[in-house]
């Protein structure tokens, strides 16, 4: 099994926070979310609902201003 573990990020000042993400023994993706000071959540997702929020996650990414170097 993986179980893949993220870090909030640094520039919003929720690095403490987890978000851990693997398939589980029913056939579904689980997502908990650890925040410092808060009673941990999470949710599991079917398979169709897993695909849904990658597409959305995507779409949400697109967004994201490009980065500038300023080498």
């Amino acid at each position: 099994m993986v179980n893949l573990i993220f870090s909030g990020a640094e520039n919003s000042g929720t690095q403490d926070n987890l978000l851990r993400v693997f398939y589980n023994t029913r056939n579904e993706i689980f997502i908990d979310i650890e925040m410092v000071d808060c009673v941990p959540s999470f949710i599991s997702l079917d398979k169709k609902t897993a695909i849904k929020l990658s597409k959305e996650l995507r779409k949400q990414i697109s967004y994201f201003e490009e980065e500038v170097s300023n080498g």
